[in-house]
């Protein structure tokens, strides 16, 4: 039976980290021994504390519906974290709590964006955003950077990007897929911009904690009251606190746009997992205690795959200062990123991610979260695969 799909489904690509994933997995169930660096979440389990949380939720029955846009309990922590982290006042009225950070980003574009519309996507970029901003019938505008400049967007790139039609910006630091940082002065440069040109500030700031060397994050709608009104800023639980199946992320943003994004959401998923709130209660306010010896494996593994990956035939890398991921460019080895990857684990049964996948063909993505053990069997592996190409 012949069947009609809509334009809006049939231009959507599908995750591509999902499908390595899977089929990671896949070949890991049939017995073949896989390293995979493709996943986006903490190897790590989520803190007993948070556990503890949910599993008292369900022994006391807090299992029906709650508020589309989160329990009060929850806004209130989260609005009680930016306060006490960012230096931002939110009302819990401007927090809407969502089933993940991923649904929080397709509640902005819905809400924000329309036909005609422009948005602004750096690359590499998460590549949802992309999709996601063509989900929403707006057009994603790219500003192409490489690892000669950090991956970083300029002040004359965003301007020159700009015009009539752009809606929204995206900035994400630390950024997934490079790891990059941007210093304060280079958020309130770009900001300054978005203000002056009346474009909105879409900031993920997910990796939050997750940062090296120093360096230090600050959001942009910590600047100034402009800066806050401009800003939307897309948050979760999932990697701080490896919570990547709860599905809980957050936005914070101006009370108009909040409202209307609780609004779309009560018409499609309705509220978050309730008993899962309360395991995001517990998260915000406990201490952190966990990510002290979390962030001391990530450093050692990072120094340790930098190091490996720096060295390989064919292959340089930038150090990344926040995330999990580095992102290695491997044009020296005269494969792109999707050939590249397919080969690797086709030859070699290392699962890593093309860079084409985040619009950037000379890369692939390394996350380094998993164990050591792991890291070092999977680049001895590459190693070899590089050897060969070069």
């Amino acid at each position: 039976m012949e069947r009609n799909f809509s334009q809006r489904a049939d231009a959507i690509a599908p995750s591509v980290t999902l499908a390595i994933d899977a089929k990671a997995k896949e070949m890991k169930a049939a017995g073949v021994d896989v390293v995979g660096f493709g996943t986006g979440q903490p190897d790590f389990d989520t803190p007993d504390f948070v556990k503890d949380a949910a599993k008292q939720a369900l022994d006391e029955g807090f299992t029906k519906y709650t508020a589309a846009a989160g329990i009060p309990e929850l806004r209130q922590a989260i609005a009680d974290k930016f306060k006490r982290e960012n230096g931002l006042d939110y009302k819990p009225s401007q927090i809407v709590v969502s089933c993940g950070g991923k649904h929080s980003v397709f509640n902005i574009m819905m809400v924000l964006c329309e036909e005609g519309d422009e948005v602004i996507v750096p690359v590499p970029y998460w590549l949802s955003y992309p999709e996601i901003v063509k989900i929403a019938a707006a057009t994603p505008v790219v500003i192409n950077t490489g690892d000669e400049t950090d991956f970083k967007v300029t002040p004359d790139q965003l301007r020159a990007a700009i015009t009539p039609k752009t809606r929204l910006f995206i900035l994400n630091s630390p950024s997934n897929p490079t790891g990059v940082v941007y210093s304060p002065e280079e958020i309130k440069a770009l900001g300054d911009i978005c203000i002056e040109k009346g474009v909105l500030i879409m900031s993920d700031e997910i990796y939050e904690h997750l940062l090296y060397d120093g360096a230090v994050h600050k959001s942009v709608a910590s600047f100034g009251p402009e800066y806050k009104e401009h800003t939307i800023i897309v948050h979760g639980l999932a990697k701080a606190w490896s919570m990547t199946g709860w599905r809980l992320g957050f936005i914070a943003a101006p009370e108009a746009i909040a409202k209307r994004v609780s609004a779309l959401q009560s018409h499609s998923t309705s509220n978050p997992t309730s008993f899962a709130q309360k395991g995001g209660v517990a998260a915000l306010t406990q201490p952190m205690d966990h990510l002290e010896g979390w962030m001391k494996a990530f450093t050692e593994r990072r120094a340790y795959a930098y190091d490996r990956l720096s060295s390989m035939p064919g292959m340089s890398c930038y150090c990344s200062r926040g995330a999990f991921y580095l992102f290695p460019n491997i044009s020296g080895t005269g494969l792109k990123s999707s050939d590249f990857c397919a080969r690797l684990l086709e030859e070699e049964n290392v699962a890593a991610v093309p860079g084409l996948a985040f619009g950037a063909d000379d890369y692939i993505r390394i996350s380094y979260a998993t164990s050591m053990e792991q890291i070092e069997k999977g680049l001895d592996r590459m190693e070899q695969f590089c050897k060969r190409l070069v």
